[in-house]
């Protein structure tokens, strides 16, 4: 039977001859990474659990998050994954390599066809070359690290086809905010998407890395470019070797659904404050004055992504006041940037450059902004409090570089011969908000706690009727370096509006129950962790983020799917749960709400306490 890219690779790698949506299967992993934050964690599981390295030639460590290593605690996980590789043999690209998923591609870790997962929740970028890459918690990599595999549910496929060409001005990072527009935070929530069209086909690895970049942000698996003579050549090069054959899809493959975005004429495009998804032709909000511009990321720091803003900042000077930040995705990228001249055009422009590694929304790098400050981003995520205390915009790097040098948000064609300057007496525009407003703190109730692992709960409820809840405002990036759990519930809805003060008034056993894609965002396994370390009882949601999900299961911390939410269910109301039947009744008015039953394998990682259990 005919199957999709996403089903080819991983039935190959389970032994399979074919797969179909919603099968869980034990997947093969051809590489299994650990970046700094999270490396720490992996191998405080896997010592925890008396687990060895299954294949350390499979195994690495990559330091992309904190590189200058100026955070104590950093440091300090850092060098405890260097003790642990030396011991065992695995190879670590250290503070001075770059971001991990880039140096999986152009080291050839990774190739067309091939399996790989990373404690990094964008290690889906591996989708630009048609490869399988996965984000994923701590539990899940030790798993991985130990036993060359974990546990994977196929996901359903959606064909993506775009159609038309764009504007001469739109960059490959603009179709990216074009289908994010299209799609939303969750369009494509637990799906995997195959791009097609013209347009796909014709884009470059730096263009391809750009878009898949920003899957996560849509609520997907990953999305997959089938690939090309020129992405084929460079992992060809890169793995020094010949014998893996690219996937592509059959003829006839079956697809959850097929959808067209059409890219005529498309230009600039910007993400507002708080929203990855929340995007707006540029002159919806052209001329918001500015602070600072940070060029870079995952999503933009390959040399072409440099070369870009290179060309707007030529001859030209960032406006007094702004900053201007950048940082290259690789160390060899940053030296062919310095061989070619382009970082005496940043330099001579007044930017600071960087030493390769991740973006300002990874806290212990280049790119953090201060309360009230107005930034422009070439990043992929701009969720509250991410990127520090500010306002990010999400754009291309041209937009970026031209927004630098005019002082306000523009683009390549409509920079001003005079830059819009500060003014000491000026008045502040108002704030576009981030989010909701805060809601008034929920009454207290009785926990009613459990019994040991039960497959039937009965708690008070704490809801929380909003969708897309990220793992930022779960467990902020801030406290990332923590790796105690005890230490990890006073943070829990640390950085969610209105819920700040959540850890200090739920009590064991009590349930949250909230909207659709719960866990947007990050793999970091702490927002998970926070809540079994308050002691909750189980989360309700409408629909969970994919990697949040995993972790989740992984960790054993009871979470349902249901539309609770939506009904009347009200804070401090008592309810019971039946995580294998799949229902939920309201012991206020004894209604019963339809749940989705627990499959087995989620069942037998709760019961003997977690993945590594």
């Amino acid at each position: 039977m005919p199957m999709t890219m996403t089903e080819k690779i991983l039935a190959s790698h389970s032994g399979r001859e074919r797969v179909s949506p919603g099968e869980i299967v034990d997947v093969a992993i051809d590489a299994r990474v650990a970046r700094d934050f999270g490396g720490a964690n992996v191998v405080k599981n896997l010592l925890e659990h008396g687990l060895e390295v299954a294949d350390p030639g499979k195994t690495f460590f990559t330091f992309d998050c904190n590189p200058t290593g100026s955070d104590q605690k950093y440091a300090e996980n850092q060098q405890k994954c260097r003790l642990f590789a030396r011991e065992r043999g695995i190879r670590v690209f250290d503070i001075d390599a770059g971001i991990g998923t880039h140096v999986a591609i152009d080291e050839g870790l990774a190739w067309p066809g091939s399996t790989f997962v990373s404690t990094d929740s964008h290690a889906n970028i591996l989708g630009a070359i048609g490869a399988f890459g996965q984000g994923m918690g701590d539990q899940d990599i030790a798993a991985a690290w130990a036993h060359g595999k974990v546990w994977f549910k196929v996901p359903p496929t959606v064909r993506v086809e775009l159609k038309g060409r764009p504007s001469a001005s739109a960059l490959p990072k603009d179709v990216g905010l074009r289908l994010l527009q299209h799609f939303g935070a969750n369009g494509l929530l637990g799906c995997a998407a195959e791009i097609c069209g013209g347009y796909a086909e014709a884009l470059d690895l730096a263009g391809r890395i750009t878009i898949a970049s920003l899957a996560t942000e849509m609520g997907a698996i990953l999305l997959l470019f089938p690939p090309g003579e020129a992405v084929i050549a460079h992992c060809r090069k890169a793995t020094g070797r010949d014998d893996w054959r690219p996937v592509t899809a059959d003829d006839g493959a079956a697809y959850v659904r097929s959808e067209a975005v059409d890219l005529t004429g498309l230009g600039p495009m910007v993400a507002r404050p708080g929203h990855p998804e929340d995007v707006v032709e540029l002159e919806r909000v052209r001329g918001r004055k500015i602070d600072s511009v940070f060029i870079g990321s995952c999503t933009n720091g390959r040399y072409e992504d440099l070369e870009e803003a290179a060309r707007v900042l030529r001859g030209r000077k960032v406006a007094p006041g702004v900053v201007l930040k950048i940082v290259p995705s690789t160390d060899a990228l940053w030296r062919r940037a310095m061989k070619e001249g382009l970082f005496e055009v940043f330099k001579a422009s007044g930017a600071l450059i960087s030493n390769a590694g991740c973006g300002g929304c990874a806290a212990g790098q280049v790119g953090q902004n201060g309360p009230g400050e107005v930034t422009v981003s070439t990043g992929n995520r701009n969720f509250a409090g991410k990127q520090g205390r500010g306002e990010v915009y999400l754009a291309s790097p041209a937009v970026a570089a031209a927004s630098s040098v005019a002082g306000f948000l523009t683009d390549p064609e409509n920079i001003p011969e005079k830059p819009v300057l500060f003014s000491h007496d000026a008045v502040p525009p108002d704030r576009e908000t981030a989010g909701e407003s805060a809601r008034p703190t929920p009454p207290l109730g009785t926990a009613v706690p459990g019994r040991e692992k039960p497959l039937v709960v009965t708690g008070r409820v704490w809801v929380i009727r909003k969708d897309n809840i990220d793992t930022d405002m779960i467990f902020h990036n801030r406290h990332l370096a923590i790796t105690k759990l005890e230490e990890m519930g006073p943070h829990a809805f640390g950085n969610l509006p209105g819920w700040e003060d959540f850890s200090r008034k739920a009590g064991p056993g009590d349930i949250v129950v909230t909207g659709a894609n719960f866990g947007a965002g990050s793999s970091r396994q702490q927002a998970v962790d926070c809540f079994k370390a308050l002691g909750i009882g189980a989360v309700v949601a409408k629909s969970f983020g994919a990697i949040y999900e995993r972790n989740a299961i992984n960790a054993a911390l009871p979470i349902v799917v249901s539309d609770l939410c939506e009904l009347d269910v009200e804070d401090g109301e008592e309810i019971t749960i039946d995580f294998v039947r799949g229902t939920i009744h309201r012991h206020r008015g004894g209604s019963e709400v339809t749940a989705r039953p627990w499959p087995e394998v989620q069942i037998q990682t709760y019961l003997r306490g977690g993945l590594l259990g």
